[in-house]
């Protein structure tokens, strides 16, 4: 019964292990295999690879490695400072980097570990740059090779760089923001900037140029750019106090009394209007009116949502507002009618064409998905379940649909209403003179 004793002092040596101790450092994972059998696509870099998780594809290594290089040797020419200077700095900080990725092969060593942070960080660094600076045909960046260049000039902020866009949106994908934050601090040309600020500034201009920066001047501390993403799709560090929730029945019981909520079209015909609002955490129901956040899809949104519900499922403590948000859309939509709807009320923008695929879309967005019963928009369920069943919603939507769309059709309910009570009056005088001819 040795075997006993071994067994069990393994696992306590497991609880106290030094894996166990960086849980909490991590923040960069690699996806459930559960998540990814149903879309591979979504989960897997196509243009550029950041960080050990896709290193080894060869068709990546192809298409960027070379540019790559070329970044550093323009990042290193352009500061001033030797590679030496950043290696070291970097060194101090070897061991977190490392912690940040969930699984890291063993014969990654801080050497080679480092000599990718460089390669990677640095050809960001460049893109994020790039982009910024080249806003016309004839604008170039830095000293690379001028109009002509495949990646740093407009040709490849047009044709590269919406792919690259992408792959930064990618759990797999992902480069800590301490590496970035080191490099632009050894940099040090950012002239007293907090570097932060300026790193989550300029990325957000790259993955989310609709998104206004808030008036507070102050860094959100994200982790790497989806957590910044996310962030501002929550509305970032705006001081907004999150509306405190109503004791809730279990969603099974919700569930087996209510059912999923009506489309967007079946809660329009009870009376909901929609109105659109600006992040995530808006979205509520009052007096008949559903706020929901505008929405913008397009090639890259269905990825986009998927990485950062699989950032939720296994981050602790990153919330649960965007699985929250894919779960309600997809219950609002079941067809291109209700998009359509969604789409006039402002909250949909449609950047794929077709209503139908959208629908798809967020259909599609839903399966193998476990929102959490207890989260921010469960109480917009119920809110929406009792004003349905109130009978009176609906008969007072469908007099407004009906008569009240249009003019003509107002117009012809006030002259029904009027010839009745002409009628009435004029059987009023009749009987009254019957009655008292006098």
């Amino acid at each position: 019964m040795d075997w006993v004793v071994d067994f069990e002092s393994k696992l306590g040596e497991m609880e106290t292990s030094k894996v166990a101790n960086d849980w909490k450092k991590r923040s960069i994972y690699k996806v459930y295999a559960c998540s990814k059998d149903l879309n591979q696509k979504a989960y897997k870099p196509q243009a550029v690879a950041f960080g050990p998780y896709h290193y080894e594809d060869k068709q990546l290594q192809m298409q960027m490695d070379a540019h790559k290089r070329r970044a550093l040797h323009h990042f290193l020419k352009n500061s001033g400072k030797p590679l030496k200077t950043y290696v070291t700095a970097m060194q101090s900080v070897v061991s977190e980097l490392m912690a940040s990725y969930d699984i890291l092969d063993a014969n990654w060593q801080e050497d080679t570990f480092l000599q990718l942070m460089l390669l990677d960080g640095c050809f960001m660094l460049e893109i994020l740059r790039a982009n910024d600076e080249i806003r016309k045909p004839e604008d170039t960046y830095g000293n690379y090779g001028g109009v002509a260049d495949p990646i740093f000039s407009y040709h490849g902020k047009v044709y590269v760089m919406p792919y690259v866009r992408r792959d930064m949106l990618m759990l797999e994908n992902q480069l800590p923001m301490l590496l970035l934050v080191t490099l632009v601090t050894i940099e040090d040309a950012i002239q007293g900037e907090d570097p932060l600020l300026y790193l989550e500034k300029m990325i957000l201009h790259f993955i989310n140029p609709n998104y206004r920066i808030p008036l507070a001047e102050v860094p959100v501390n994200s982790l790497h750019v989806l957590d910044l993403y996310r962030k501002s799709l929550l509305g970032l560090g705006r001081s907004k106090s999150t509306p405190k929730l109503l004791p809730l029945r279990p969603s099974t019981e919700r569930k087996d009394e209510v059912g999923i909520v009506l489309s967007a079209l079946k809660l329009h015909e009870s009376g909901v209007e929609f109105s659109p609002t600006e992040s995530l955490l808006d979205i509520s129901f009052h007096r008949g009116n559903l706020k929901l956040p505008t929405i913008i899809v397009d090639d890259t949104t269905e990825s986009a949502l998927l990485n950062l519900m699989a950032f939720e499922r296994v981050h602790v403590g990153a919330g649960n507002e965007v699985t929250s948000f894919v779960s309600f859309m997809d219950n609002l939509i079941d067809s291109a009618k209700d998009v359509s709807l969604l789409h006039s009320s402002g909250i949909i923008h449609n950047n794929i064409g077709s209503e139908k695929a959208v629908a798809n879309l967020f259909n599609g967005l839903s399966k193998d998905m476990t929102p959490d019963p207890d989260g921010s928009v469960e109480k917009v369920y119920d809110q929406l379940d009792d004003y349905c069943k109130r009978q009176w919603n609906e008969w007072r939507a469908n007099l407004m649909h009906t008569y009240f769309r249009n003019p003509w059709a107002s117009l012809s309910l006030f002259a029904a209403i009027f010839l009745i009570l002409l009628t009435t009056i004029q059987t009023f005088y009749t009987i009254v003179s019957y009655h008292h001819p006098g």
